[in-house]
């Protein structure tokens, strides 16, 4: 997209620079066809049945390798352009068009990016259902309302929205950049701003759900933290200062970031960064939650397995036993893979590294919602006892309605 804009304002250099010369330059006496700009090439005059040629235009992307071509055209004896069998002005532009060096690679490498958008789009259409189905029954069930389950009734709120908006700027992008163009007037309406406002908004929501995701995770290790070691950070009964953490934290990065993207690169759909410090604005936050997380988790994996030796004997609640399970299952498949790709940035991969931390980010992030819904609902023993209480109480309304003593 950064060569398109890039040919596209060299594209305007190459016009204006073509109608000053149609302006100001005198014209021949005599019969000549006229001089005219026709959107590809900058036509001089020409001499009744000749032939005339110009460089290929240097707004090219591939100027370098034809630089050395030319465009033809025929001035005819009558002094007009010759026309094809279309009615068109014919033209001959086989040096200046980019020979197909298609490789192997090349088929490897597009067919690779269309699997993995394939694959983290099943993944989070599936984590959008399981998702959903989760938040329904936590939120219908009145005996499962509490700070614990309103937290993961929030994770899986963020969850939700993070599928959500990734799939709305996919196809925001695609809607963008994927208009056919037939006319130089096309390209120019599709790199405005006007234009681009909409897949601009959506990839500002898309970063705003992906960090209230991993500070919702923070929440949950926090209030994991404070039920089995002690209430350092938020009391356990108060939901406020959560919603702040998960809700309100992605703002103060956010909201720098967009400012940044309006005063020093407003482009496009502000999906590529120039400047990498701008980047940081977003990615810092994700990275700081996911190391504390795991300080977190190991912190508090030292303490179950000392209070796991000690748990017949003292009567250890096994609610909490049951949530540090589930929290814990979760920590290879949310921090180590952000860690432990934390060095090798986007800009620094390349090769098979690059193709391994693209298909694991894009692999994990897509399916995190399904497990975190199946462990912390679907598999829920809590859960489970209160959805065959209310089958059981269902199946009794209906036994009583259908058959009245």
């Amino acid at each position: 997209m950064l060569v398109l804009e890039d040919t596209y304002m060299k594209w305007i250099h190459y016009k204006d620079e073509c109608l000053k010369m149609i302006e100001s330059e005198p014209f021949p006496h005599g019969l000549f066809c006229r001089r005219t700009f026709d959107s590809y090439t900058c036509w001089p005059d020409g001499s009744p049945g000749a032939v005339v040629n110009v460089s290929c235009p240097f707004y090219l992307p591939w100027f370098d390798k034809v630089s050395q071509g030319v465009v033809f055209r025929r001035c005819g004896s009558d002094g007009r352009w010759v026309e094809d069998q279309k009615g068109e002005v014919w033209r001959n532009i086989s040096q200046c068009e980019e020979e197909p060096e298609v490789t192997f690679h090349d088929r490897w490498f597009k067919e690779m990016l269309v699997s993995f958008k394939i694959l983290y789009t099943v993944g989070y259409t599936m984590s959008l259902f399981a998702l959903v189905s989760a938040l329904i029954i936590l939120l219908s069930i009145r005996k499962l309302h509490c700070t614990r389950n309103y937290i993961h009734a929030n994770l899986f709120v963020s969850f939700i929205l993070r599928a959500v908006s990734v799939i709305v700027k996919d196809n925001m992008l695609e809607r963008h950049w994927g208009r056919e163009i037939m006319r130089p007037s096309d390209l120019g309406e599709m790199l405005s701003h006007k234009t681009a406002i909409g897949c601009r908004l959506a990839q500002v929501l898309m970063h705003y759900c992906v960090l209230a995701n991993h500070y919702w995770f923070f929440g949950e290790a926090i209030y994991l933290y404070s039920v089995l070691i002690a209430s350092v950070f938020i009391d356990n009964n108060k939901y406020l200062p959560y919603i702040c953490l998960g809700w309100g934290t992605p703002l103060l990065f956010v909201i720098p970031w967009v400012l940044a993207k309006l005063l020093r690169e407003n482009k496009e759909c502000w999906a590529f960064n120039e400047n990498m410090n701008y980047w940081w604005i977003i990615r810092f936050p994700i990275l700081f939650a996911t190391l504390i997380n795991l300080l977190l988790f190991m912190k508090i994996l030292k303490v179950i397995f000392s209070k796991l030796r000690a748990n017949n004997q003292n009567g250890y609640p096994d609610y909490k036993l049951r949530l540090a399970k589930a929290t814990l299952t979760l920590i290879p498949l949310f921090g180590i893979h952000e860690v432990f790709f934390i060095f090798a940035t986007d800009e620094q991969t390349t090769g098979i590294l690059r193709y391994v931390k693209v298909f694991s980010t894009l692999f994990l992030n897509s399916f995190q919602g399904l497990l975190v819904a199946v462990l912390y609902c679907y598999c829920n023993k809590e859960v489970k006892t209160e959805l065959a209480k209310k089958l059981q109480s269902c199946r009794m309304n209906n036994r009583v309605v259908c058959c009245p003593q």
